[in-house]
């Protein structure tokens, strides 16, 4: 059985519309915010953050996604360098428990991609980031339900976000990788 949206982007498609909106809500179980940075030249130091939450839209050719990370969950394997990233050499957790990019806009760059403009706060530091976004997929789970899922990975230099602690140590570009699920909001 079609459901109310479904028929209704069908027939604003027919008629030469343009696609409806539809919300997404990220499922933190199928999300993933994973970080790797240089340890002295040698290698990379990977991490992740445990906690994701937030609404990604899809409208036409556009896009907007709207990402809240739990800073606190951070889990680089290592219960000592976890504490250390929690406190104010790093992510300041007490004082910022969360990292957040919220889209300002974004621009169709191919038939499953785009780049997505706005704002990422780190540490209380908000910066403008354009990322490349890429669709994965989109369909029906078991439940019933409809999912979508979306990649991206992009640098930043941490020293714009206020962490210089350990120079040499760590390194300065951090590259960041975001894979989201979204369940289509009811």
């Amino acid at each position: 059985m079609m459901r109310l949206s479904q028929l209704l982007l069908a027939v604003s498609m027919m008629f030469g519309g343009s696609a409806l909106a539809v919300d997404w809500n990220i499922d933190n179980s199928h999300a993933a915010a994973n970080f790797a940075v240089s340890h002295l030249g040698i290698s990379n130091t990977h991490g992740r953050f445990n906690k994701i939450k937030g609404t990604i839209s899809t409208d036409g050719d556009a896009l907007k996604v709207n990402v809240e990370i739990d800073a606190a969950s951070v889990d680089s394997n290592d219960a000592k360098r976890d504490e250390h990233l929690r406190g104010p050499d790093f992510f300041d957790v007490k004082q910022f428990p969360t990292l957040t990019f919220v889209s300002t806009g974004s621009t169709k760059t191919g038939e499953k991609t785009w780049d997505v403009t706005g704002d990422l706060t780190i540490r209380g530091v908000k910066k403008a980031v354009t990322v490349k976004v890429t669709k994965v997929g989109e369909g029906k789970d078991p439940w019933g339900g409809t999912r979508i899922g979306f990649d991206t990975s992009f640098t930043i230099k941490r020293a714009d976000y206020g962490m210089t602690y350990g120079p040499g140590a760590v390194g300065e570009d951090v590259t960041i990788t975001l894979a989201i699920e979204g369940i289509q909001a009811k």
